[in-house]
């Protein structure tokens, strides 16, 4: 047997080991980014509870830095909402408001931590948070928004009840 015929299966057995870690690593990093992400946002699948009286209620758990960041849908659509009771209106950035085909209607100041801003009125057909439902509520588009985080203000979590304890938030609308 030559050389090289001796040396083929130590080769082969080397590159199987390299494609083994390289594929372990890739499959760790996909796990623990999902970790990060569930702990970014705990409330991606928000359960329903229907009470006796028609009242229904979600739970929301405080993330690992201390909001409330939670699944939900604009008209239909999937977005990320933080709860803000800060903020006068839901608060939908340019880009998000774009994709969800919403409308900019007249422009409006308001002033924010940053200052004073402007940004255009709309409606959105529908805004949930898993079985809390409301219709025809006051937004803003906001063209000073970083990335896709809506703002979830006071035009819809002034119609509910809202009460924390600890790091849960129940929110029911009655």
């Amino acid at each position: 047997m030559s050389e090289q015929e001796q040396n083929t299966p130590s080769r082969i057995g080397r590159s199987m080991t390299v494609i083994g870690w390289m594929l372990g690593i890739a499959l760790m990093a996909l796990l623990f980014s999902g970790v990060l992400e569930q702990q970014r946002n705990p409330n991606r699948q928000l359960a329903t509870v229907h009470h006796e009286d028609g009242s229904r209620e979600v739970v929301l758990q405080r993330n690992r830095a201390g909001h409330y960041l939670a699944t939900g849908q604009i008209n239909g659509e999937t977005v990320e909402f933080l709860l803000d009771t800060g903020a006068s209106d839901v608060s939908i950035p340019a880009v998000v408001a774009d994709r969800l085909a919403l409308r900019a209607g007249q422009p409006r100041i308001y002033r924010t931590a940053n200052g004073q801003i402007t940004a255009y009125d709309t409606r959105l057909d529908e805004l949930a948070l898993g079985g809390v439902r409301l219709n025809d509520v006051r937004a803003s588009i906001n063209p000073h928004m970083d990335g896709e985080t809506i703002l979830l203000g006071m035009s819809f979590l002034r119609h509910l009840e809202f009460t924390q304890r600890g790091d849960t938030l129940i929110i029911r609308q009655h």
